[in-house]
């Protein structure tokens, strides 16, 4: 309804009016844009998108040294 309305207001512009309606709109586009450059992925990203990124992230560590000593696995050492 309200589409409707303001295609209606517009469709009595003149050329000079159109042209600031033309310009508003390009400001609010540019505002939507840095926006989303400035969120964060995790912010704007869908669940499957980050669980993309988190194994692509796994994906790429090494493979070939175990990153923890069997001591750090041994429930008692957390003591001494």
């Amino acid at each position: 309804m309200l589409k409707d309305t303001i295609k209606k207001e517009i469709d009595q512009l003149n050329d000079e009016q159109l042209r600031k309606i033309a310009d508003f709109m390009a400001s609010l586009k540019a505002q939507d844009v840095k926006k989303t450059e400035t969120q964060l992925f995790w912010q704007r990203a869908t669940p499957k998108e980050r669980s993309q990124e988190f194994r692509e992230w796994v994906a790429q560590l090494p493979h070939n040294n175990i990153s923890l000593s069997d001591e750090a696995f041994d429930r008692e050492s957390i003591y001494d």
